[in-house]
């Protein structure tokens, strides 16, 4: 790969990984709002614990590898393993905010790239017979047409997840600015090593087992002031 073709990869992964992304990332929180409800998270050090463990124990055990797996099927044109996956990540949804979000964003994204013609013709064919997108299946198939590197793809996707949550965290908490970019910087550093991991992590061993966030999720459904989505 030229510098020139690395260049452009680089500005559509960006692109692809920012919050200005319309898809409305920003209006979930994944359970985190109720986990400041009900003062599990109360202030930086307890925000920054809540976010590193659903990363390290649920996000980068699971839907990560998911995602990896996905970006080689799309390489491939391996559409059976693409559905597969795509009902396993839906599936692995544990509460119905979960389930509505990742089928809102995989949907919004969806309309995105059809707007800008971002998909083959026969990667929009199997969008066409999927009824339910996950948002990782429909951020695979874009990363995968602009020829994204793998490892590079899952480390802008984890970034994109760690970002969303801590700014949902300096609204919910709420924490300053530079809070934040304090929670960015310790978490982000372990952005690399998580994604290698997952890229080598067997199906077998795939686990979003992670019971506080799924309760967390749950009671945000009937939280009576709420910010977010979920």
């Amino acid at each position: 790969m030229n510098h020139s073709t690395h260049s452009f990869n680089l500005s559509r992964l960006l692109q692809l990984a920012s919050p200005a992304l319309p898809v409305g990332a920003y209006t979930y929180s994944q359970g985190l709002e109720w986990a400041v409800e009900c003062g599990w998270v109360h202030n930086e050090q307890s925000a920054q614990d809540w976010i590193d463990s659903v990363l390290s124990h649920a996000f980068s055990s699971f839907e990560l590898p998911l995602l990896q797996q996905q970006l080689m099927a799309w390489s491939s044109n391996d559409f059976s393993s693409i559905k597969r996956l795509n009902q396993k990540f839906v599936a692995s949804r544990e509460t119905a905010e979960m389930r509505a979000e990742t089928l809102q964003m995989g949907y919004s994204l969806l309309r995105l790239a059809n707007d800008l013609d971002l998909l083959a013709n026969d990667h929009k064919a199997f969008f066409e017979d999927t009824v339910e997108c996950a948002y990782p299946t429909a951020w695979s198939a874009v990363a995968t047409r602009w020829k994204v590197d793998v490892t590079d793809a899952l480390q802008a996707y984890a970034w994109s997840w760690l970002e969303n949550q801590v700014m949902a965290a300096i609204k919910a908490v709420p924490l300053g600015q530079t809070a934040g970019q304090r929670i960015l910087f310790n978490l982000g550093a372990k952005i690399q090593t998580i994604s290698i991991a997952a890229s080598v992590l067997d199906e077998c061993e795939w686990s979003n087992y992670s019971p506080a966030l799924s309760i967390a999720s749950s009671l945000h459904e009937t939280q009576y002031s709420r910010l977010f989505r979920s």
